[in-house]
């Protein structure tokens, strides 16, 4: 009995055809979905060479050479036996033009090798999209990870308001956001950011994230700690990959900061309504073994901000291409500075979500917001 129960209800739970195909026709708007989904097709096939080739040519000529540019690459990324496949399709619906080919003796009758075509490509369809759920699964994993891993986005620490976001482009970034407590008067903070996008960035931020969790407590001096990590991301990445990185620890007390900035956009404190830009005082990790790093030191009073951001808020694209902007940010803060870290954040952010419209992410995003709240 209670077999059969659980067979009617995955039953029951299984998706009926009709009733997702009339949900997906009263979902989809055709010509806005179809024009992003022509974009991201180009966005992804199609090299920058032959985009810049697109800008010189006139709309008749793009209208019939980017589909041809985007079989061809589409053909070149499918693996031999696909390729293959896709081309005996290909012949069999031509062929099914003429629905027999006749000699003195013989007459094959063609009727069905347009659907046989159809049928091989519907095999190569479910191929290609077995490989994305399987990949797709892999990154859900990783994305899972990944949040574990991520600090709460308001930690409590007396004195302080503190809100700290991260979001990626992609299933999983490479933005550093850390959270650490290393006594009762002294916390530390880590925004960093790995080049590049997906996966491989985001296993080096894992690792950038675990080296500096590991070696922190030993280090007194941010220029030795910062001499010490870059060692090590310089031992254990890929060549040519770098990464920025802003780490401060703070003095829950006194309001005293100690920054470490290794090629990481300037921190911005508000003071008053005026916004300060700290310097980027070393390079970033990665680039050279045994370079020497440099320690600033900033103090926050009632009332004052210290924002950490990556440049996936800056360079935030809209549909015209135009970047969101430093200026942008400033004009909001300056606006903004009488409201709680968490407030001004999402103030931020819906700023963004406006000037980007529906254009796609391109850059992970990731910001901290330090306020002192009383001394």
């Amino acid at each position: 009995m209670g077999k059969m129960s659980d067979n009617n209800s995955s039953k029951n739970n299984e998706p009926r055809i009709g009733k997702t195909l009339r949900d997906d026709i009263h979902q989809i708007k055709m010509k806005e979905d179809f024009g992003t989904e022509y974009r991201s097709l180009k966005e992804y096939y199609l090299t920058e060479e032959r985009k810049k080739k697109l800008e010189s040519m006139g709309k008749f000529k793009r209208f019939f050479i980017i589909p041809w540019w985007l079989l061809k690459a589409l053909f070149f990324k499918l693996t031999p036996f696909r390729r293959i496949l896709l081309l005996i399709a290909i012949v069999l619906i031509m062929m099914a033009g003429d629905n027999k080919i006749s000699s003195d003796n013989v007459s094959i009758n063609l009727v069905g090798t347009a659907m046989i075509g159809g049928l091989i490509l519907l095999f190569i369809l479910a191929l290609e999209l077995k490989d994305k759920l399987l990949a797709r699964t892999e990154l859900a994993e990783g994305r899972a990870v990944q949040k574990a891993l991520m600090p709460e986005a308001n930690p409590e620490v007396a004195g302080w308001d503190i809100w700290l976001y991260t979001k990626p482009a992609n299933d999983v970034g490479g933005d550093l956001l850390d959270f650490l407590k290393l006594s009762e008067d002294k916390v530390c903070i880590s925004v960093g950011d790995v080049a590049g996008k997906g996966l491989s960035a985001a296993l080096l931020m894992a690792k950038l994230q675990s080296t500096i969790r590991a070696i922190v407590p030993d280090y007194n001096s941010l220029m030795a700690l910062g001499e010490k990590i870059n060692r090590i991301f310089c031992r254990d990445s890929l060549p040519k990959l770098f990464a920025s990185l802003v780490y401060i620890e703070l003095d829950v007390t006194s309001g005293k900061i100690k920054i470490l900035n290794a090629g990481h956009l300037p921190p911005l404190i508000i003071r008053n309504d005026i916004i300060e830009k700290l310097k980027i005082t070393s390079p970033a990790l990665g680039l050279i073994p045994d370079t020497l790093f440099n320690e600033q030191t900033a103090e926050l009073h009632t009332g004052e901000y210290l924002i950490i951001y990556s440049d996936g808020l800056t360079e935030a694209l809209n549909e015209e291409g135009n970047f969101f902007g430093e200026n942008k940010l400033v004009e909001i803060l300056t606006e903004n500075s009488n409201q709680s870290s968490e407030s001004l954040g999402g103030k931020i952010l819906a700023e963004i979500s406006t000037f980007i419209g529906k254009t796609k992410i391109h850059d992970d995003l990731t910001i901290a917001i330090i306020k002192r709240t009383a001394v």
